[in-house]
């Protein structure tokens, strides 16, 4: 989201940083990937037009939490369906066999 913002809709690192509720150098290092880029969404053009709505709702500053909120859950379940987290988690528990595991596609958090 903060590439969209600041490629798509022009704006400065810190009107982003301020939009996104996170520091200056937290979307700089976003822009270098250094930061968030364990999983490659930008390369992912099934959610790239979630990614422009939810930027586009935040950009607007007048948008309801619950759209957002969709549009961000929907993003999750289609990342977990590549099954590109898998890889991630590995990372972190070696023995994990991604072939067997599926706990992103069984796992469902409910919202209240």
């Amino acid at each position: 989201m903060a590439n969209e913002l600041l490629e798509k809709h022009d704006l400065t690192q810190d009107r982003v940083a301020e939009i996104l509720g996170i520091s200056q150098s937290g979307v700089s290092k976003y822009m270098r990937k250094v930061r968030g880029y364990a999983v490659k969404v930008d390369e992912m053009e099934e959610i790239q037009p979630l990614i422009r709505k939810m930027t586009a709702l935040l950009k607007s500053g007048a948008y309801e939490r619950r759209e957002f909120l969709r549009c961000f859950c929907q993003a999750c379940m289609i990342i977990r369906k590549t099954s590109i987290m898998c890889h991630l988690c590995q990372k972190t528990d070696p023995v994990l066999d991604v072939e067997e595991c599926g706990y992103c596609l069984t796992y469902t958090l409910v919202f209240k």
